[in-house]
């Protein structure tokens, strides 16, 4: 008998009618013939309220009590799936990460996942119960409850599609699957059938928000492969999965676009060893998450060295940099906010050459100027101005030819 791993999000459970039609989903997977498991996140918006309350009762709440805190939006969505189910003549249970056999590392908030053993899953499966999990939590070797980080409930659903050998794992959502572009932005843009997994990580890493980047990571170690489909309809989603050679065959699999960036340069560096650590050790030490870096090549014995973070972030890295920039010898800091991050990915640019030239050509004959260039092997990403970012992204969309026959919805697509 086949097993069926199907996660669903917090926009899918957001209602008790939409409760009830992941209940009616689960039920009717069971009676084609298959044993059913399902991970569910928070109602939507439930997390945010409660991380919300945390704060107002406390400026710095402890990370271990946020931990239990949070984890109770799983528990209160799973019980509620398991009733719809048990109502509409089903048989489920809800059980937490930790009766799952979720077993994490001690860093709670973000923690990894270390092992799972999941006995008690498969034995309710034996038992014919559609097994109803909490997603986002699991539990350190001493019993202390921990959670994933935000999109966790994707992690927990392909970790344990791994560790019970699903025949299938599907991630529904409210969207219908990948796109080459958010529809928002370019409105021709098309879902695609199927993408690599490094090429949905290196999505991931440039602003889409499709699945959890580390989600994707354990797929790819463990060969898990998955499908991001909507709860709203029955529509075919796409397949995340090993790459194949003929994927090679196209180019660009699509564009991300990460808005409210801010560019940060330290000009007239000393060219010596360790002074970069100084710079980002500092920025480390105040939880800032540094994007890109470029730095210039040495002239003079000087250079300048360039990096994003998100606008946000940006008064208080100014406050941190300045002395710094005093102590080690450099000329000045200067800044920048409404930036925005575009990139185009895609396995085919290992045996395809040119894209960068036709990248930054069609950037420059439209008048749009590039700040920064960070590349891989996969992807090439450039830093513009916001108010540049979505011509750009459909001048890129149509040079690449990634355009669909027919145009995508508008909010109807998770975008690459």
């Amino acid at each position: 008998m086949r097993l069926i791993v199907q996660k669903y999000g917090g926009t899918s459970v957001a209602t008790s009618e939409r409760i009830r039609n992941v209940a009616r989903r689960l039920v009717e997977t069971q009676r084609e013939g298959c044993r059913v498991m399902a991970v569910i996140s928070a109602m939507a918006g439930v997390t945010d309220d409660l991380i919300k309350l945390a704060h107002e009762i406390s400026e710095h709440p402890a990370e271990r009590e946020l931990d239990i805190l949070l984890a109770t939006g799983e528990h209160a969505a799973t019980a509620l799936v398991a009733m719809a189910v048990n109502a509409l003549g089903g048989r489920a249970i809800s059980v937490t990460g930790a009766q799952a056999g979720i077993l994490t590392d001690r860093k709670h908030t973000k923690a990894r996942i270390a092992n799972i053993s999941p006995k008690q899953i498969h034995e309710l499966l034996l038992d014919d119960y559609i097994v109803v999990v909490a997603g986002f939590q699991g539990q350190t070797p001493e019993g202390e409850t921990t959670t994933l980080g935000r999109g966790g409930s994707d992690l927990t659903a392909i970790a344990l599609a791994g560790a019970l050998n699903a025949d299938v794992c599907q991630i529904f959502t409210d969207v219908d699957g990948v796109f080459t572009c958010d529809p928002r932005a370019v409105l021709a843009a098309k879902k695609l059938d199927e993408i690599a997994y490094d090429e949905l990580l290196e999505m991931a890493g440039a602003g889409s928000k499709v699945v959890q980047s580390r989600a994707v990571e354990f797929a790819k170690k463990f060969g898990v492969q998955f499908e991001v489909r909507s709860s709203f309809n029955r529509n075919v989603g796409t397949i995340a999965k090993a790459e194949t050679a003929s994927m090679e065959d196209v180019v660009i699999r699509g564009i991300s676009l990460d808005r409210h960036q801010a560019k940060l340069t330290i000009a007239g560096v000393p060219d010596e060893p360790g002074i970069a650590g100084r710079i980002f050790s500092n920025i480390a030490a105040a939880h800032i998450i540094v994007d890109m870096i470029v730095q210039n090549a040495s002239i003079g014995g000087t250079t300048d060295i360039s990096f994003t973070i998100h606008e946000d972030e940006l008064e208080n890295a100014r406050k941190i940099l300045m002395p710094v920039v005093g102590e080690i010898g450099a000329k000045r800091l200067n800044t920048a906010s409404g930036m925005a991050k575009l990139s185009v990915v895609g396995i085919g640019m290992r045996s395809h050459s040119g894209v960068a030239a036709r990248l930054f050509e069609c950037l420059g004959r439209s008048g749009i100027n590039i700040q920064l260039v960070s590349t891989s092997e996969i992807k090439i990403t450039v830093i513009i101005d916001e108010k540049d970012a979505e011509r750009a992204a459909q001048l890129i969309h149509a040079e690449f030819g990634l355009a669909g026959l027919v145009p995508a919805a508008r909010g109807t697509a998770a975008f690459a």
